[in-house]
């Protein structure tokens, strides 16, 4: 039998009551966290854990594209920055390029830093 890590549970605990808006978050988060183990991996010359990273972090992209409400126009834009993001990951992962993932990782953090500051507006009182 098989004994449980306790920090998976909680990770996966986590993910499954998370609000929809701390979820978003979490993936932006772990989007960040694989562009930054791939463009280590890079500089390691370790190419099979470059690339392992980079396909997750193109994972979690292509499932933020995939969770759009194409209704509103935000949407549409974010869609394309999102598939530009995807091309860049695979360019990178392709030519093992750090400079591509910079740049990645630019896009990321910004769009984290937003999100982070549209949630603490809508948490906030009298919103």
């Amino acid at each position: 039998m098989a004994i449980n890590n306790p920090y998976d549970s909680y990770r996966q605990n986590s993910v499954m009551y998370a609000k929809q808006g701390d979820l978003t978050m979490m993936l932006y988060n772990g989007a960040i966290n694989f562009v930054k183990q791939g463009a280590e991996y890079i500089g390691q010359k370790q190419i099979e854990g470059a690339s392992n990273a980079l396909i997750r972090a193109q994972e979690i992209i292509s499932y933020l594209t995939e969770t759009l409400n194409w209704e509103y126009e935000v949407s549409n834009n974010l869609g394309a920055l999102y598939f530009y993001i995807n091309r860049q990951l695979a360019a990178a992962n392709i030519n093992k390029d750090r400079e591509m993932l910079d740049e990645v990782l630019d896009l990321l953090e910004d769009l984290r830093q937003t999100w982070r500051e549209a949630l603490d507006r809508a948490n906030s009182p009298g919103s």
